[in-house]
């Protein structure tokens, strides 16, 4: 899997067009996710799109994240999100500035705003799950 540092390398370089192909390449590439889990209880709130996210505890203790979203593009924010996040403990989940990590792509400024109005709400989402692992 990516960095997000490797991905935002390769996005810098893009016109919008194509970061747009990036993100929606992303999405795809996203692990499925069984429609069974895409529940009200995973649905991410405060989205223009259906998002959902489903957490999984790995042996070890670190977070595995499932989602999906019925719109391509919100789908792969959500992929750019996960990347930050994926398979790390709670702690380090926790630790992370995610919001930080993804400045460099400058979403806000690429996206419209009601694509990008729910990534808080992704976020607040990962970081809650955390700390529920995490106690």
């Amino acid at each position: 899997m990516s960095t997000l540092a490797d991905l935002h390398e390769e996005y810098e370089f893009l016109d919008a067009d194509d970061r747009y192909r990036m993100l929606i390449d992303l999405g795809r590439a996203l692990e499925p996710m069984p429609d069974a889990l895409k529940t009200d209880a995973t649905l991410v709130r405060g989205c223009s799109a259906a998002v959902w996210v489903y957490p999984t505890r790995l042996e070890d203790g670190r977070l595995h994240f499932l989602a999906d979203s019925n719109a391509a593009i919100t789908k792969g924010i959500i992929a750019l999100v996960l990347t930050a996040v994926q398979d790390r403990s709670p702690a380090e989940i926790l630790a992370t500035d995610i919001e930080g990590e993804l400045a460099p792509f400058d979403l806000r400024n690429q996206l419209s705003s009601n694509r990008t109005q729910g990534i808080p709400n992704m976020i607040a989402l990962i970081r809650a799950t955390a700390s529920r692992y995490a106690a």
